[in-house]
């Protein structure tokens, strides 16, 4: 289903090696991704069928699935931003993640590179020294790049080859590995430009994030589900257009062209003479409807089933429980799991890479202070969250407790914030006098 381009540590990039990289990519990109691509973007097989004669009703109607998956399991996954903790007493590095995610715009990087893996199963991020001297951090598909790792059991990452085509359809390259950038150009032949630049970073300066180790796309699995549910709709709407035009069956008297017309368009019909003997009626099609329905209703259960994104646009949704919601969530919610889990291992290498570069001013190791924290996308009853915190009280610690309302997005935060609210009221003066004294400044409850 997915490939990995392997090359041994021992074994250096020639020219025709990274030849036959390109190719073997253009071959991945032709056959899989760009079915894929096609499918989020409504672009189906249904549309390419050869077409019907004239005379036949040629429906084509697509319902795409896919992409409805792909943004329904986007949204449920990262429609919370991601939120970084850095570990207390880490306050130059906390500052440095802020300054580095907003100048990139990092939380839209991080949905757009989601919604990549959920489409291809696999997606791409880069890393980089701009202009100004900051580091900059781009998200690219896998029919822009791919990555070449070693042969190890460890898949250690070796080069990062980034592709595009200019104005003239000229394919256009750059090679990145563990020191330096180099670009090219193929023009019958891989012809390398004389210029290339060391990156600064301590390694390839590129991350995968995928979303699941086999690397599949969150549709690609019903695909073929989907291109026979849009057949079974458009052969419905055929058969709709069919009965609406039907074609009426004269028999026995013999008809001009003049007649024909203007039954045609006059909606009369008229004769003379023996009508016993004469037949009038519609031409029907064999009724095929209940068919086609148990067709469609057991693709779309299908469809879902498989595929474990819910059908949020049920009715049924909306009158559930808050455990109830969790039960019909919970494939998308062990998919969620999954994925958080990738981009866990992505993200510590995205901030190993920008804090190995002088240019962060970071020391290398203060990347694994940082913890990435995920926050599903349930939909919310607080009512029942505050009633379940509320009788958390005493039994757990007050960080699980908070942790269960999910309009909490950070916990130490929140407990922060309640600490120093409870600092104010100690040193309030009017609260110290309502309640720890009298008017004349005597503790209330002492003896005098």
């Amino acid at each position: 289903m997915y490939s990995l381009y392997r090359l041994p540590a021992t074994e250096e990039l020639t020219d025709n090696k990274l030849t036959e990289f390109i190719t073997k990519h253009s071959a991945e990109c032709s056959f899989r991704y760009q079915r894929l691509k096609d499918a989020y973007e409504t672009d189906y097989p249904i549309f390419h069928e050869p077409l019907k004669p004239k005379w036949k009703p040629d429906n084509r109607i697509a319902v795409n699935f896919a992409k409805y998956m792909v943004d329904t399991m986007n949204g449920f996954f990262i429609g919370h931003p991601i939120k970084l903790q850095v570990e207390d007493g880490n306050e130059d590095v906390q500052k440095y993640i802020e300054f580095v995610d907003q100048y990139n715009d990092q939380d839209d990087n991080n949905a757009e590179l989601s919604k990549i893996c959920s489409i291809y199963g696999r997606g791409y991020e880069m890393y980089y020294v701009d202009e100004l001297g900051n580091i900059g951090i781009t998200y690219l598909s896998p029919m822009d790049a791919f990555m070449i790792y070693d042969d190890s059991v460890l898949q250690r990452e070796r080069f990062f080859v980034r592709l595009y085509m200019d104005s003239d359809q000229v394919l256009h390259g750059s090679v990145s590995d563990e020191t330096e950038v180099r670009w090219f150009v193929m023009k019958g032949k891989l012809i390398w430009e004389e210029e290339s630049k060391i990156h600064g970073f301590d390694g390839v300066p590129a991350t995968e994030y995928s979303e699941n180790k086999e690397r599949i796309g969150i549709f690609e699995p019903v695909l073929t589900m989907i291109d026979a549910y849009n057949k079974a709709i458009s052969e419905k709407a055929n058969d709709v257009d069919y009965f609406a035009d039907a074609y009426l069956e004269i028999l026995g008297p013999k008809l001009e062209d003049d007649d024909v017309t203007h039954i045609r368009d006059n909606r009369i019909i008229n004769f003379d003479g023996d009508t016993e003997r004469m037949l009038v009626d519609f031409l029907q099609k064999p009724d095929g409807d209940t068919t086609q329905e148990h067709l469609i209703e057991r693709l779309e259960k299908l469809i879902f089933q498989i595929s474990m994104v819910a059908n949020i646009s049920d009715e049924s949704f909306g009158t559930s429980s808050g455990i109830a919601m969790k039960y019909k969530l919970q494939g998308m919610s062990n998919l969620e799991k999954t994925k958080e889990r990738k981009f866990t291992s992505g993200m510590n290498r995205r901030y190993r890479l920008i804090f190995s570069n002088p240019v962060s001013g970071m020391k290398k190791d203060d990347w694994v202070k940082i913890h990435p924290h995920f926050t599903p996308n349930f939909p919310a009853n607080l009512q029942e969250e505050a009633e379940i915190a509320k009788n958390l009280e005493g039994v757990v610690s007050q960080e699980t407790q908070l942790g269960v309302l999910s309009i909490v997005d950070n916990v130490q935060d929140e407990i922060d914030k309640m600490e120093s609210e409870q600092e104010k009221l100690i040193v309030d003066p009017v609260v110290t006098k309502m309640f720890d004294g009298g008017s004349d400044g005597d503790v209330i409850g002492t003896e005098q």
